[in-house]
């Protein structure tokens, strides 16, 4: 599949990302992010932050994590703050909670974690969910975890009786449920209306817009907070690839695919916070930098989806 990293190599934006100087670095470090409030609480988070599944995820299974070092320092000196794993995401948790330890930068990292669902029949097995969120607890080397979600929808009976319980003893700030799957939103949806949520995490690109009209009006009437995954789609730099974005973008920040792909995303008002992975340092300054100067206004955010639209379609891999 054709990925950012190959989309960079092979157009000029490389050169413009690749090449920042310090000096360019500390304008960027002086920039206030774009924020918005959780819902239940009003504590602001900036608009972006930082995933760990995809290449975060197969970077961090290997011996050399140094790549991701690089990538964690550069997402805290520039002000993000939520980073979104999972214990399904290989060794994301372990390698994230060692390398923010060792960077002493734990205590800024608002840590946004899932329980997985572990069966003892057809329900999820409450002493294996308890055992895996005291593991979360002992990578991240923290007394309490910010955000602790059902992943893929789990099973909330069992798994949310267990999230309430622990938020009410201190132990987690927030709960809630993801899922990344269209034909869960149904699900997903009755969740919404069953829980007392804080969060929800969900699928959201330019080419990828069902959760606006199914999940995020049930957000923003109950006043749940929107992790977004997948913002930049299945495959939008490949469709991008050999192309720039319009012109009229830069009024608004948006002059690498990057940051059109995660303005557009994070520009929605039921959006609290839009979380890309990415194993690679420049890829997370670009990504920061969808969180500065402005988002697009309605009007843009519909011209971004004519020319995402336009995009020609990637082609097809062979079996």
């Amino acid at each position: 599949m054709f990925t950012r990293r190959d989309w960079l190599r092979s157009t000029a934006a490389a050169g413009a990302v690749l090449s920042i100087n310090p000096g360019m670095l500390g304008a960027l470090r002086r920039q206030e992010l774009i924020a918005r409030a959780v819902p239940s609480s009003g504590e602001k988070l900036p608009v972006i932050g930082l995933g760990s599944s995809a290449t975060f995820r197969r970077v961090a299974g290997t011996g050399d994590v140094s790549a991701l070092r690089d990538v964690l320092k550069t997402f805290a000196d520039n002000g993000a703050r939520v980073f979104d794993t999972a214990p399904g995401y290989g060794a994301s948790e372990e390698v994230a909670g060692r390398i923010a330890a060792e960077l002493g930068i734990s205590d800024r990292i608002f840590w946004a974690t899932k329980v997985n669902v572990a069966r003892r029949g057809g329900s999820a097995d409450p002493g294996a969910a308890r055992a895996q969120i005291e593991r979360s607890f002992g990578h991240f080397g923290v007394d309490v975890i910010d955000l602790v979600q059902v992943h893929n929808l789990g099973d909330p009976p069992t798994q949310v009786g267990i999230l309430r319980e622990l938020k009410a003893e201190g132990r987690i700030r927030y709960l809630g449920i993801t899922s990344t799957r269209k034909r869960q939103y149904e699900a997903l949806a009755k969740a919404m209306a069953d829980y007392p949520l804080d969060f929800i995490g969900v699928d959201y690109a330019a080419n990828n817009t069902s959760a606006a009209d199914e999940i995020f009006p049930i957000a923003m009437d109950r006043g749940i907070g929107v992790l977004v995954y997948v913002p930049f789609g299945r495959n939008l730099f490949a469709r991008a690839s050999g192309l720039e974005p319009p012109e009229w973008a830069a009024d608004f920040g948006a002059d690498t695919w990057a940051r059109f792909f995660l303005k557009f995303a994070a520009a929605h008002p039921a959006v609290t916070c839009v979380t890309p992975a990415t194993s690679k340092a420049e890829h997370m300054l670009d990504n920061v930098g969808a969180a500065m100067g402005r988002l697009p206004d309605e009007d843009e955010q519909a011209r971004m989806l004519e020319v995402v639209n336009a995009l020609p379609q990637a082609p097809r891999r062979r079996g």
